[in-house]
């Protein structure tokens, strides 16, 4: 297994054979609006991408797409991603965005229902965008579990925050290996709306309900309404003395 950090939520999983891409962003830093309203008001993307595009897709089997957000599934990515290529989604609605933008080889997940995909299993899960209202206003989002006779089980979490569902999932799938998207993003409006997904306590939560899995924090410091760094979450992890668990991979790392 191999998975790594391209940018933001988009992130690379070589898995029992195959390679998944995880929701593509494929703009150049600043191509399109900030997210708003939000303490800063860069255009996104923040940063470019470590690597070209085309090094991105070398080998790639199958895009995953957790949920249609623009720094999930971008118009960069709708433009350059193959059109006959798999995509896997989460639901009819963003299946038919997909086939808008002229993609032809669509998959629809159906919640707790795995599918093979090469031998691969993949199982759709639950989300929360955020919290309350916010999270209804955020829309549906959906995690992945991977597993394979050969693999460690695999959970992606998506952009959720924690809570219930999060612990049952560990509970019932009990993964070696998490993805959780982690720079605790937020709008501001007359203060802060609340967390939209994962922030240092969401991810010390996920650490404490699977304390011996390995667990990578993604989708940080990459457009402009992240609220938690990299810095602030590693310094955290060490204090917290999980350092051996939790991982807070650069854009371009990965891990074996």
């Amino acid at each position: 297994m191999v998975i790594q950090q391209i940018r933001n939520a988009t992130v690379t999983v070589e898995y029992g054979g195959q390679k998944f891409l995880i929701d593509p962003m494929f703009s150049k830093k600043g191509e399109f609006d900030p997210f708003l309203p939000a303490e800063r008001d860069d255009r996104n993307p923040i940063v470019e991408l470590p690597m070209s595009v085309d090094e991105i897709l070398e080998g790639v089997d199958a895009v995953i797409v957790t949920h249609t957000h623009e720094d999930h599934f971008d118009q960069a990515a709708k433009e350059q991603l193959p059109k006959d290529m798999k995509m896997i989604m989460q639901d009819e609605a963003d299946a038919e965005m997909a086939k808008e933008s002229g993609f032809t080889n669509i998959e629809v997940m159906e919640e707790e229902v795995g599918i093979d995909f090469n031998g691969v299993e993949l199982t759709e899960v639950d989300g929360r965008h955020g919290h309350g209202e916010t999270a209804k206003l955020m829309g549906n989002v959906m995690g992945l579990v991977f597993q394979h006779k050969d693999e460690k089980t695999v959970y992606l979490a998506g952009d959720t925050v924690w809570y219930e569902e999060v612990q049952q999932i560990i509970d019932t799938y009990k993964p070696e290996v998490i993805m959780l998207n982690g720079g605790e993003n937020q709008f501001v409006e007359d203060g802060p709306v609340g967390p939209l997904i994962m922030g240092k306590e969401d991810v010390y939560e996920v650490y404490k309900a699977a304390p011996e899995a390995a667990t990578i924090v993604s989708h940080m410091e990459a457009v402009n309404h992240w609220g938690l760094s990299r810095e602030e979450l590693q310094n955290f992890i060490n204090e917290k003395g999980i350092e051996s668990n939790v991982f807070v991979p650069d854009d371009g790392e990965s891990y074996s």
